[in-house]
């Protein structure tokens, strides 16, 4: 038995029906052609032959007596037949119900007696532009498991390079199995992790005292102290960082206050909205690149665009740039352990500047100055503790905290979570079958209702928009303007250049009989550039 670390356990403390703590993907998958087998049962057998391989899928929570303390992993054996299930839709089936049902299922909480994973596999799909037989797949993984990193280390075992899928040694499963451990050796077990979490968390002080004091000598240079001090507080109580102020068309550095309030600073109900939405990968390094912006700028620029053009069309738009808090991972390169590795910072997005050149050199600035500061916080974030009497006091906070609507009541930290996860840039496929999409489903929180995961994936970028269902139905919309937002993004000109804009490239889109397109949308809708359209439209493209 291994118990949890602190962080990890807290994905399971903090779950509530309104907030349930799983992640996973929708993937459009393309069947071999001719195909006329039953995939639900390949994949259950292309699953057994992985499991050795997948120590996070073949494990089991193990509570603790008297839940004193976090639970354990114990060794389990998972029955397939429940953890991989089909769901048939309509013949013809295409993205908008795809959408749906990942509204419908997300809520669903996993169940704790088994493995904490399962996989949905949607029939019916309609086929390709060509003809090509399609099904779908949703996935769940709970988050005490994994996190987005250690997810894309899971897939890199379950996927393969080739519609054959390659050769894998059977390795036996290891570890004691559940029931090994009576009561007075799981209490030994909880003592012995206390015992350790305490000593590392002692050891760790002094280097954490010696960045801070650093830290705060730097900040005091030239100001006065208590006002450094007070300022470095702030910073390490996550409720301040460096973002950017354009004034008089300069950027400049400047201190990052309370967010403003907005429609997605609310307390969850137990309903989601879904949307995922494909943008060419290629298209947006080539913008990016013109101007100097990473990645990241780039994505946190298309991300804030798009809610500027919601919140304008749909009010209020804040008079005060919006807050993303963006989750940084701490895990050390060629690090594929399933647990989670990442602290959180924020950084502004802009939304209160309609000009695109001075948002685009906000956002910039704004990321520039959250790498400089997580260079020296990284090794201040914790992600072990002791944990006795935490599973008592977190889960009834956090039941206290929804029922209570605490989240309306509290000054605003963020007003959306956006995470980038770096992911394969070559074709994958699933026994058997192509993956087309990859668009991650993540976690909404109380006070934060909208959260935006962006993947790569095969020369695209997949980005999946995860709603509280009443505090933002429109996640359809929202993906539109997202797309519009990137747009803008290419037509954007570099500063003492001519426009350089990349054409997007349309494709007619099947209408008949589908749910249509958002007022406002653009007529592309969710499939920026040929190629994406090609890959995203589960029967959408003529």
């Amino acid at each position: 038995m291994k118990q949890l670390a602190g962080l990890d356990a807290s994905f399971l403390y903090l779950e509530t029906p309104q907030m349930p703590m799983h992640v996973g993907a929708l993937h459009l998958l393309e069947l071999p052609e001719g195909y006329d087998g039953d995939y639900v049962e390949d994949l259950r057998e292309h699953m057994r032959a992985r499991l050795p391989l997948l120590p996070a899928l073949r494990r089991k929570l193990l509570a603790m007596p008297l839940g004193l303390s976090n639970p354990g992993w114990v060794d389990a054996d998972p029955d397939l037949d429940e953890h991989i299930v089909e769901i048939a839709l309509p013949e013809g089936s295409g993205m908008a119900e795809l959408e749906a049902q990942v509204g419908l299922l997300h809520p669903v909480l996993l169940d704790r007696s088994r493995p904490l994973w399962k996989f949905h596999v949607f029939t019916g799909i309609e086929p390709g532009p060509e003809g090509q037989p399609r099904v779908a797949l949703y996935t769940q993984l709970h988050h005490a498991a994994v996190d987005g990193q250690a997810a894309v280390a899971l897939a890199q075992v379950i996927l393969d390079l080739s519609p054959e899928p390659r050769a894998i040694e059977t390795l036996a499963a290891r570890g004691r199995k559940r029931g090994q451990l009576g009561t007075v050796g799981l209490l030994r077990a909880a003592v012995s992790q206390q015992w350790k979490q305490t000593v590392k968390l002692a050891r760790s002080l002094p280097s954490a005292a010696g960045i801070v004091g650093n830290m705060a000598a730097g900040y005091v240079g030239g100001a006065a102290a208590g006002a450094s001090i007070d300022k470095l507080r702030a910073l390490l109580a996550g409720v301040a960082s460096q973002t950017t102020a354009v004034v008089r068309g300069k950027t400049s550095v400047a201190s990052l206050g309370p967010a403003p309030r907005t429609r997605f600073n609310v307390s969850l109900s137990a309903t989601r909205s879904f949307a995922g939405v494909t943008l060419p990968l290629a298209e947006l390094n080539r913008t990016r690149k013109r101007h100097g912006a990473s990645l990241n700028d780039a994505v946190l620029f298309v991300i804030g665009g798009a809610l500027r053009r919601f919140l304008t069309k749909h009010g209020p738009l804040p008079r005060k740039s919006l807050v993303a808090a963006v989750p940084v991972s701490t895990r050390a390169a060629g690090d594929t352990t399933s647990n989670n590795q990442a602290t959180m910072t924020f950084m502004s997005l802009g939304t209160h500047l309609a000009d695109p050149a001075e948002r685009l050199a906000h956002v910039m600035a704004s990321s520039q100055a959250m790498k400089a500061q997580m260079a020296q916080l990284k090794s201040l974030m914790p992600t072990d503790f002791p944990s006795l009497g935490i599973p008592w006091l977190m889960q009834a906070g956090a039941m206290l905290y929804g029922r209570a609507k605490v989240a309306e009541k509290l000054p605003v930290v963020a007003n959306v979570v956006i995470s980038n996860v770096p992911g394969p840039q070559v074709p994958l496929y699933l026994a058997g079958a192509k993956m087309l999409t990859n668009y991650p489903t993540s976690i909404a929180v109380h006070g934060l209702a909208l959260n935006v995961t962006v993947q790569t994936y095969n020369q695209s970028l997949d980005i999946g928009l995860m709603a509280c269902g009443e505090a933002l139905p429109e996640t359809a919309e929202l993906a539109a303007h997202v797309e519009t937002a990137f747009m803008e993004f290419q037509a954007l000109a570099v500063a003492d250049a001519e426009p350089a804009p990349v054409a997007t490239k349309k494709a007619a889109v099947k209408t008949s009989g589908k749910k249509p397109a958002a007022k406002g949308a653009s007529p592309a809708r969710r499939k920026t550039g040929g190629k994406a359209a090609a890959r995203r439209g589960a029967g959408r493209s003529a």
